[in-house]
């Protein structure tokens, strides 16, 4: 039987509504992994002290 070949394909850049995912390279091993980048769900506004009655 013929052997796996070594090079995996070059995936393209996957994109979401919150996130993003991107493969890496390869590293000594042959092991390729995915890189994921979230942004963010919410806003994070500044806090005010309240009026005083």
């Amino acid at each position: 039987m013929s052997e796996q070949s070594k090079s995996r394909p070059k995936v393209p850049e996957g994109k979401v509504r919150f996130h993003k995912t991107k493969q890496m390279e390869a590293n000594d091993k042959g092991f390729v992994g995915y890189q994921t980048i979230w942004e963010s769900f919410q806003k994070e506004v500044a806090y005010k002290t309240p009026k005083r009655p």
